[in-house]
């Protein structure tokens, strides 16, 4: 043990020291290594801590001022197998980071006269469509700042391990069977699907490749010669790999198909240069174009919330930009502009500053890191170090809660957000209000708040503000710690409420339409179960709480939250199945029980994942085609075995679900023994 301790310890030091020398542009002048000093050791102590607590498995951070690279390190080992440290060439994808591209791209149609922002989506897109004739009124700055009103993100298979060639026409297919959830213009939850038929538009119009255009337009006059497509698309060993936290498993390199909405992948140096472009530096855009990209472009709700109650339900949007205000930073004069971007296993955050000519980025490899609020507080560090602003100390919840105003009460009721609901309460006589979580049928123990200076804050802190405007209601809360987005929104009251024809209470459903590269953190959008609260009538949660419609449908339940989806019930083979915006399910009760002995399996014509259950405890041995893909659930609905990763016999539990997921005509061989036998 003394000897492992020795090598871990030699190792961290020399993890340290590659890390240091990976820095640019601190060491040439005293004066400005003096400058940034603070800000290395807020980077290094606030990275490192994200890696030692396992929430990251490796970092990069790079600051650029005034066009020079001042401050870029790297952080952890890059792949642990041949023990490459991260270096600053080192590529992380960047997920939503992608955004700001596509918009770019945009407007670099714009600058051409090809493109006008405040023109139907369908001029240049005729393919698209939507049940919700509403469709034809999006135009193209709507997909830009998420205010179109589209559900939010078409999710099957887009985050994967291969890229998903028909993730465009698979969109464009669930929008055609999809309605709006609010107006175009109206409100403005975050919108995956506007960036991915923003990266169709672009492609149609410039009648290029789109990253062929991207790399024509903005990577190589940027110099951006290590920005492209996901990592596990690039031709590079040169990048962050994943590795499970709980067992130290490599995964293998992640790729999202919605190329515009979140695919492209770079290192913080180039992110920092990208952001650069919007502060006066080497851009590609005119004027005039930068400026509407940073430019508050709120919905019709968020300017009403803000006129009446001072707050901004939802972030501050500009085009393809999360933040082109933070609120903490405006108060002092400071523009701030931001984007942030998460995929399954990548965390990211680029902030610029525009008037000073700042830009920060951070990327960090892991499900559970907290790159957003790092970044924060990277620039917070470098705007007191050039003594811009002074840093703060953070803000604890008040510990003397004030009363509650009477006028919160007409908040009280039953609220939904895009995957759990929430009922919120006031006891005026004990000036408290209560909040309970209810998530795939478990209601929380209910959690206590207190109120101050017009916030609510929860026993562990976090803060919440009931926002009322334009006929919503809505729980917002701070996202990265700085600027507030909707949370919960008040759901309508239903004077004739309807039912299902089928009773789905309870019922267990398996998704049908996994291919088999699909990202293995993934697998818990393979299970769901539908829910009908005894106090909810007139709804059914599925994935989400939905309106009851018709008796084979229901739909949005409200309008200002994200990634919402829509479901339909529909007969197949004498079973009732499930599509809930572009996945399908079937129920638990279809899937075949398997016993001891050998068994084979086809793929059939359609592509449908195949399932089975365990009619006993047993130990499994298959034989899979060389990309099929077998995974496996405990009774409880966790993953126990996943192909992608395991190898090998395999224990099952009695009731365990086996998945077997292939293209048409795969043939899988099972054989099933008795556990102990």
């Amino acid at each position: 043990m003394k000897t492992a301790k020795t090598f871990a310890g030699l190792l961290l030091v020399l993890t340290l020291l590659l890390s240091a020398v990976s820095m640019s542009g601190c060491g040439g002048e005293n004066e400005r290594a003096d400058i940034y000093g603070q800000v290395r050791q807020v980077a290094r102590t606030e990275l490192w801590k994200e890696i030692n607590s396992g929430k990251a498995s490796c970092a990069g951070v790079a600051v650029l001022d005034g066009g020079d690279i001042v401050y870029s390190e790297g952080f952890g080992v890059a792949d642990r197998e041949k023990n490459l440290p991260v270096t600053t060439s080192t590529i992380f994808n960047m997920g939503s980071i992608s955004k700001t591209f596509v918009a770019s791209a945009v407007m670099v149609l714009v600058d051409e006269g090809k493109v006008e922002l405040d023109a139907p989506v369908v001029r240049y897109l005729p393919e698209f469509k939507m049940e919700d004739p509403r469709y034809e009124d999006i135009t193209v700055r709507m997909l830009l700042n998420h205010s179109s009103g589209m559900p939010g993100t078409a999710y099957a298979n887009n985050n994967g391990y291969e890229y998903f060639t028909e993730t465009n026409e698979q969109t464009l297919e669930y929008l055609a069977r999809s309605d709006l959830k609010a107006a175009p213009g109206e409100t403005a939850p975050y919108c995956n699907d506007g960036f991915t038929l923003a990266e169709m538009l672009v492609t149609e119009v410039s009648g290029q490749d789109y990253i062929g255009f991207l790399t024509k337009e903005i990577f190589e006059p940027l110099s951006l010669d290590r920005t492209g497509t996901g990592i596990a698309e690039r031709d590079d060993s040169d990048y962050a790999a994943l590795y499970q936290p709980d067992t130290g498993k490599k995964l293998p390199a992640e790729i999202v198909s919605c190329i515009g909405a979140g695919g492209l992948s770079s290192t913080p140096e180039e992110l920092v240069r990208f952001g650069y472009s919007f502060c006066g530096g080497n851009t590609v855009l005119a004027d005039s174009s930068i400026t509407e990209m940073i430019m508050a472009q709120p919905s019709a709700f968020a300017t009403a919330a803000m006129e009446e109650s001072g707050v901004n339900p939802e972030m501050h949007y500009g085009l393809g930009f999360d933040l082109v205000e933070v609120d903490s930073y405006s108060e002092k004069g400071i523009k701030v502009i931001g984007k942030g971007g998460d995929t399954d296993q990548y965390h990211s955050m680029l902030l610029a500053v525009p008037d000073h000519g700042i830009s920060v980025a951070v990327m960090e490899a892991g499900q559970g890191s907290s790159a957003q609020v790092v970044a924060f507080e990277v620039l917070d560090s470098v705007m007191a170090a050039k003594g811009i602003m002074q840093e703060e100390a953070e803000v604890s919840s008040p510990t003397q809660p004030q009363p509650i105003p009477p006028e919160y009460q007409a908040f009280a009721g039953n609220y939904c957000g895009n995957k759990n609901s929430v009922r919120l309460s006031f006891d005026f006589s004990s000036n408290l209000a209560e909040i309970v979580i209810f998530k795939g049928g478990a209601a929380s123990a209910p959690q206590s708040m207190t109120y101050f200076d017009g916030s609510f804050y929860m026993e562990n802190g976090t803060e919440l503000k009931l926002v009322s405007a334009g006929g919503r209601q809505c729980i917002v809360i701070p996202e990265w710690g700085k600027i507030y987005m909707t949370y919960q929104q008040r759901l309508p009251e239903i004077a004739e409420p309807l039912a299902l024809s089928h009773d789905i209470n309870g019922t267990q459903w398996l998704r049908r339409n996994v291919k088999p590269f699909e990202e293995t953190e993934e697998a818990s959008s393979h299970l769901a179960v539908s829910i009908l609260y005894p106090e909810l009538p007139g709804f059914v949660d599925f994935n989400g709480i939905k309106i009851i419609r018709s008796p084979d449908s229901a739909g949005f339940a409200v309008d200002a939250v994200n990634d919402l989806t829509e479901l339909t019930l529909f007969d197949r083979d004498g079973a009732s199945w499930a599509r809930v915006s572009d996945m399908i399910f079937s129920p638990v009760d279809g899937a075949a029980p398997v016993d001891e002995g050998t068994a084979t399996v086809t793929i059939g014509k359609e592509g449908y994942n195949e399932w089975f259950v365990s009619g006993s405890d047993l130990v499994l041995d298959f034989v899979k085609p060389d990309k099929g893909r077998v995974i496996l659930f405990s009774p409880d609905g966790s993953l126990i075995y996943d192909s992608v990763i395991d190898s090998g016999e395999v224990y099952v539990p009695q009731g365990g679900l086996i998945e077997l997921a292939g293209y048409s005509g795969d043939v899988f061989e099972l054989t099933a023994s008795p556990a102990g036998g």
